[in-house]
């Protein structure tokens, strides 16, 4: 009896775990692209937080998309900016990428999906610099900006936010819209900063993605 007794839960736990891997395969399934870029972002996130600082400040500036590097070698700081966090811990970006990308991805499909998110994310990188060139050229910026560390998932992230309007009901799309364009407005005048700007133009760039949401 005691064998018995102590072996029917055990068999209901491992049960219970198998169902549960089966359901979480699933859910990630449905949603390829987005765990893929968040295996690789813990990657990086990990390798950042096991170099000293120096290590860290020369492999982030290698891939900043700031305007010298826009210059010479755009494609590779482009593709390679969009595969580390700034700011923020991977876990806040769990949450988002699953708040946000697994609903746009699965809605999309994965090509779509990542072309919206590309998108926003190269368009908004040469908005904000291009708008930071124009400062630098009429001296309202150090010419040293042309190094500005920029990098990071924001706004390939702020693209799929203002894209997934479409997904949305009415009226209540209308009230998402309306906070979200409310949330990337205030960033710019809080932040009084080129990223600001390159935040809200993502945005803007995910609602002009429109005709990629028609079937």
């Amino acid at each position: 009896m005691t064998g018995s007794t102590t072996g029917v839960p055990q068999a209901h736990r491992t049960a219970w775990w198998a169902r549960a891997a089966r359901a979480t395969w699933r859910y990630v399934r449905r949603a390829p692209g987005t765990y893929i870029w968040l295996a690789i972002l813990l990657v990086t996130t990990e390798v950042i937080r096991h170099v000293d600082a120096a290590t860290a400040d020369r492999i982030l500036h290698r891939r900043s998309t700031n305007l010298h590097h826009l210059q010479v070698s755009p494609v590779r700081v482009l593709a390679t900016s969009a595969l580390w966090i700034a700011g923020g811990g991977w876990l806040s970006y769990f949450a988002l990428y699953n708040l946000f990308h697994v609903p746009a991805e699965r809605w999309l499909g994965t090509l779509r999906w990542i072309s919206v998110a590309m998108l926003a994310h190269v368009g908004a990188t040469y908005l904000s610099e291009g708008l930071l060139g124009w400062a630098i050229h009429r001296g309202l910026a150090a010419p040293r900006a042309v190094y500005t560390l920029d990098y990071g998932v924001s706004y390939a992230l702020a693209g799929v936010v203002g894209v997934l309007t479409y997904l949305i009901v009415r009226p209540w799309r209308y009230l998402y819209l309306a906070g979200v364009l409310a949330v990337y407005v205030v960033g710019v005048f809080q932040g009084r900063d080129y990223t600001g700007i390159g935040h809200l133009s993502a945005a803007l760039i995910g609602l002009a993605c429109y005709p990629l949401t028609r079937r």
